[in-house]
């Protein structure tokens, strides 16, 4: 039976067509997208394929720079570099293990020989919570797990590396310490790079070798750019199987630059012994300081601190027993450098300041003033040393004597002439400015981190102090001391007592602060290189330097040389008068004064040394001792100031101490009968040469 013809109106009809067109305009959607996109590889995105097809043909590497060396000012190597095996482990690649790696750790510390939980705590990243040994670089580096390895061991692991996937042993250089601790803290140390530091410092970054350390500390850290070099980059070509068929670019690595330093190495192991020895003579002496400066450019000849630290403690990770001890007050906090980082109340040695403030400010220097035994002020009383007195003396004489009455005098009479507790308008302040003068409460500038800057203080500071701690005053002055009544009830109801007064009346510059400031004493808290630096600024005639260590920065070739040029920082805002007068004060203490117990049979016909004691108190402590100096006085070279933290009085502690550093570098000790460290009396004015072999001719004279 045929079929009727079908309607072409109909819905059904209608659809199919629609349906067909739809088709058709999404084919050629279709056809337009691929083109759309064949353009846009082929145009646009041309040059980021081609570099892909390259480097599916091309292996870039990374070389690493030698870091540069830090020496002495003769060119003796106080930091060098030595080639080691190292064994190393890929974090990620281990990580990604089934078991974390565990099989791989204990089938290489049986051939390491040492236990598998050593290769564990290595593997974990340092954090907060994770003690030591672990990993303080960046995951992305090889992780050390051993170094100094034997080559027979590491030839046995890289010849079984399907036994050891992630791992590697390969030869790196490593930092050297030949001095061992001999001015380690100045020196400085290496670290892993952490991740932090790679996504801030794009020059890590920009050719990261996988194995890059950074300066931690000291020199190695403030220079680190300039010791680090320029890694080189090496491009090889390579098959479709990784055999490396040629070499297409080669751009070597630039070694990094030495660090000739201000440094002489006789001169700070003479300073560090000095130290030591004067340390353990005293009863009760727990640590300190010395500083050797060169009068004439601020350069650091010497600077040592006690405790101190070997670097190469460093080397390989450092176990947590260890860092525990560098850190603690018991083992003397040895990290820390009292020479430049540490403060402390000057006592004596602050005179210079106190007096230049006097004659400044219409006190005469061809006056005398009385020295009693004792002075009462605002009703307080205020003692000598010792409570003598002396009559009436020049201030010529009060210097060379130390007497502390005639400098009590003087604070309490400049801080009257302020308007006493409540000044009208903007008092003088003149101790404190001439502090400040003479470089103390701020840093000095010197190219070492983490520098302290002391303390001056004066009414804006105690303002400041006692808005930052009247909440704490006020509320011990309501709540007491319970904790302290339970065994000392007349202690505690002082406190009480204390507390309200400071909670009150804690703002105020009183008398008594102005009486200790003259002296040294109370809140005014020094650096021995700061007062190093005012001393030599006394003896050159005026000029505050910026402390500088590094001297030169060479390359390794020596084909470039870099000083490093003095910086001044500023003038002591005092007379030539002034000035001569104090010059000519500091000559006689240790002829005549309280550094001649000390000085008595030292060849001042030779070199005569120009100084002044300080002894100082601190709340809980034993008194500490202070010996300032610079010689010779009459051509000034070299600036010596010792601290002895609990070491008694400075003309018993210090100066003896400061004496036996000027006999090492003038020759006159007859204890070893060892040669003139700087013979001559000077600084060696020339540098070492770094020849374009490498080598480098070390100074002999």
């Amino acid at each position: 039976m045929r079929r009727p013809p079908i309607d072409p109106t109909l819905p059904g009809r209608r659809l199919g067509r629609a349906g067909l067109i739809l088709v058709q305009v999404l084919v050629v959607l279709l056809f337009a997208v691929l083109a759309v996109r064949l353009w846009y590889l082929q145009v646009p995105m041309s040059d980021h394929y081609r570099d892909l097809a390259v480097s599916n043909h091309h292996q870039r590497l990374v070389v690493p720079a030698t870091r540069g060396q830090i020496l002495d000012a003769a060119g003796r190597p106080l930091v060098s570099n030595r080639t080691e095996l190292v064994v190393s482990a890929d974090y990620h690649a281990l990580q990604g293990m089934d078991d974390g790696g565990e099989a791989v750790l204990g089938r290489l510390a049986g051939v390491l020989d040492v236990p598998v939980e050593d290769l564990r705590q290595r593997m974990r990243l340092c954090g907060p919570t994770v003690q030591r040994p672990c990993w303080p670089g960046s995951p992305y580096q090889p992780v050390t797990l051993a170094d100094g390895v034997e080559p027979s061991v590491a030839l046995q692991i890289m010849e079984s590396a399907d036994d050891y996937p992630g791992i590697t042993a390969q030869a790196q250089a490593v930092r050297e310490y030949p001095q061992g601790e001999h001015a380690g803290q100045i020196l400085g140390y290496l670290q892993p790079v952490t991740q932090e530091e790679l996504d801030a410092r794009e020059e890590l970054r920009t050719r990261f070798t996988g194995v890059d350390q950074v300066g931690r500390d000291g020199l190695e850290r403030v220079y680190d750019a300039e010791l680090r070099g320029t890694p080189g980059l090496r491009t090889l070509g390579v098959n479709n199987h990784g055999e490396v068929m040629d070499v297409i670019s080669d751009e070597p690595p630039v070694a990094g630059m030495h660090l000739i330093t201000h440094l002489d190495l006789r001169v700070q192991q003479i300073a560090e012994k000095a130290l030591a020895d004067g340390i353990a003579a005293r009863p009760g002496a727990d640590a300190g300081a010395a500083v050797v400066l060169d009068v004439t450019n601020g350069g650091v000849v010497a600077m040592a601190s006690l405790p101190t630290y070997d670097p190469s403690v460093w080397q390989g990770g450092i176990d947590q027993e260890t860092f525990d001890e560098m850190l603690s007050e018991e083992a003397g906090e040895p990290l820390v450098s009292r020479a430049y980082q540490g403060h402390y109340p000057p006592g004596s040695t602050f005179k210079v300041s106190s007096l230049s403030a006097a004659a400044e400010n219409g006190y005469s220097l061809r006056s005398t003033y009385a020295c009693p035994g004792s002075v009462n002020i605002a009703g307080q009383n205020y003692e000598n040393y010792a409570g003598g007195g002396h009559g009436s003396l020049s201030l010529h004489k009060a210097i060379v004597v130390s007497c502390n009455t005639i400098f009590y005098n003087f604070g309490y009479q400049m801080w009257q002439q302020d308007g006493g507790l409540h000044p009208e308008g903007e008092p003088e302040e003149a101790m404190a400015n001439m502090a400040r003068g003479y470089g103390f409460g701020a840093p000095t500038g010197i190219d070492l981190p983490f520098e302290s800057g002391g303390r001056i203080p004066d009414r804006e500071w105690k303002r400041t102090f006692w808005e930052q701690t009247r909440e704490v005053n006020c509320r011990r002055a309501e709540e007491g001391y319970p904790e302290v009544a339970e065994t000392n009830p007349g202690h505690a109801s002082y406190l009480k007592r204390l507390a309200h007064e400071h909670c009150v009346q804690g703002f105020e510059w009183r008398a008594g602060e102005a009486v200790n400031f003259a002296i040294g004493q109370g809140d005014v808290l020094v650096s021995p290189l700061q007062l190093a630096r005012a001393y030599a600024a006394i003896a050159n005639g005026g000029t505050l330097y910026e402390p500088r260590v590094g001297r030169a920065l060479v390359s390794a070739d020596g084909s470039t040389v870099e000083e490093i040029e003095p910086s001044v920082a500023g003038e002591l805002p005092v007379s030539d008068e002034t000035l001569r007068y104090l010059q000519k004060a500091l000559t006689a203490v240790p002829k005549e004064g309280t550094a001649r117990g000390a000085f008595g049979d030292f060849p001042q016909d030779q070199v005569s040394v120009a100084g002044k004691t300080g002894s100082a108190d601190q709340q809980n402590k034993d008194t500490s001792a202070w010996f300032a100096s610079y010689a010779p006085a009459d051509d000034p070279q070299y600036a010596i100031a010792v601290f002895v933290h609990q070491g008694g009085t400075g003309g018993a502690a210090a100066a003896p101490i400061a004496r036996e550093i000027y006999e090492g570098i003038y020759g006159f000790s007859d204890k070893d009968g060892s040669k003139p460290a700087l013979p001559g009396g000077e600084p060696r004015d020339e540098l070492p040469v770094v020849r374009s072999d490498g080598s480098i001719d070390v100074l002999e004279r």
